[in-house]
């Protein structure tokens, strides 16, 4: 559990899920963490399911779209050490 304003929301609506920058869409939401591994896991049918829906085709794009503006995880690509 992380506080509300380190999550990204993603919200159901009539016209098809989207991502909810305000938080404050009417609709189903659920809430993601903005790491590239939470997104990708969350693709793989556990945000479909927290949303009580099937992603369509142009959901799924919306949502990978910005799945590829987020940063790169911290622990996939530790800093580099100088000795």
């Amino acid at each position: 559990m992380l506080p509300k304003r380190t999550l990204t929301r993603i919200v159901r609506s009539p016209d098809g899920v989207f991502v909810d920058p305000t938080g404050k869409m009417n609709g189903r939401g659920a809430y993601l963490h903005d790491q590239k591994s939470c997104w990708e896991r969350g693709l793989k049918g556990a945000l479909a399911n927290a949303l009580r829906t099937a992603l369509t085709a142009e959901d799924r794009l919306r949502l990978e779209n910005y799945l590829s503006s987020l940063p790169e995880d911290p622990a996939q690509h530790p800093a580099a050490t100088s000795s």
